[in-house]
Order: structure tokens, then C-alpha cells, then sequence
């Protein structure tokens, strides 16, 4: 086996990213102080071509340069908007019909591993504080709450990864 060179891998530029179809799913990054977990989100956004990403409250913007170092550019071809409050982008998806989904351990949350995504809906995952997780008037809002199972001693895992794990999912589903 050899790597295959950056030249190689068929990467679209920035201008080619913003006009190819997205997949219809929006990230809501409610609350999140560390910006290294905001660049790393821009990233996997990228990667997957989501269509793109809410930031809201304390959640930082770009440009920055910590959340560049780990977004690696994505936040110039990832679409972005900013609100001040995580609820208003909610009502904003709902009205869009998308179904918003919180990541978040809660009474009747559904197991991601069995979950069945529909290739013609549009979602809208919400991600939380790394300590205190999505707002509960945001879970209030939301269609439904998604959890990752986890069977170790720590229950909760980074914002970054967690959203990964979760946009993985809901990629390979829709086929």
C-alpha cells in the first residue's frame, strides 16, 4: 500500500464546494466554549459536505485563529450564520421543516445505533456546552434527542467527536 498525495484525493476547491449539493442537515453548536471543538466541527462539516452550520450564544465565530487551526480552512466553504439565542435558530429549522434533533442523554432519547434516517428529510443536529449540554428549552423544541451509547465509566463524550459520531450515522444511512 502506498498514501495517496494530497494531489490525489480529488479535493474540490472552496468555489466548487459552495455550488455542489449539500446534504441536508444543519448543525446547531449551542453553547460551546472551546474553539478548537468548533474548528474541528467546521471540519467534519466539510468533510461530509453538510449543508451548514448555526452557531449560537457564547459559541465563537470565525475567523479566529483557534478555531482555524483546527478547521483547516472549512470555515471559509462550510455556510455559517450566527444568532444570539439557540432558540431562534430552532424555530428558524422548524419552519423550514427540518426535524431537530438534540444530542443528549434524556428520558425517551433514541439509541443512535437505532435510529433509521430517511434519505428525503432534512435534519437539523443540536450539540451543547461540553459541561452542561444542550439547553433544556432547546430539548423542549427539539422533535427528538438522540443519545450515543456508551459503555464505559465516563458517560459524555467531547463535543467534537460526539458530533462525528453522530453525522457518520446519519450519513451512511441516507445512502
Amino acid at each position: 500500500m502506498r498514501k495517496l498525495l494530497n494531489e490525489e484525493l480529488d479535493r474540490l476547491t472552496v468555489e466548487e464546494f459552495k455550488q455542489v449539493d449539500k446534504v441536508p442537515l444543519m448543525l446547531v453548536l449551542d453553547n460551546i466554549r472551546s474553539l478548537n471543538n468548533i474548528g474541528s466541527v467546521f471540519r467534519t462539516a466539510d468533510a461530509f459536505r453538510i449543508e451548514g452550520i448555526y452557531l449560537c450564544g457564547i459559541t465563537a465565530t470565525p475567523p479566529h485563529r483557534d478555531i482555524h487551526k483546527t478547521a483547516l480552512g472549512a470555515t471559509d466553504s462550510v455556510y455559517w450564520e450566527y444568532r444570539e439565542k439557540t432558540t431562534d435558530a430552532i424555530s428558524e429549522l422548524k419552519e423550514k421543516d427540518y426535524l431537530v434533533y438534540s444530542v443528549e442523554q434524556t428520558e425517551g432519547a433514541l439509541l443512535l445505533d437505532q435510529i433509521q434516517f430517511s434519505g428525503s428529510q432534512k435534519y437539523a443536529l443540536v450539540f451543547g456546552h461540553e459541561i452542561r449540554g444542550v439547553d433544556q428549552k432547546v430539548v423542549d423544541m427539539s422533535d427528538q434527542c438522540i443519545e450515543i451509547p456508551q459503555y464505559g465509566t465516563k458517560h459524555s463524550l467531547n463535543i467534537a467527536v460526539a458530533a462525528g459520531i453522530v453525522i457518520w450515522e446519519l450519513f451512511r444511512h441516507r445512502g
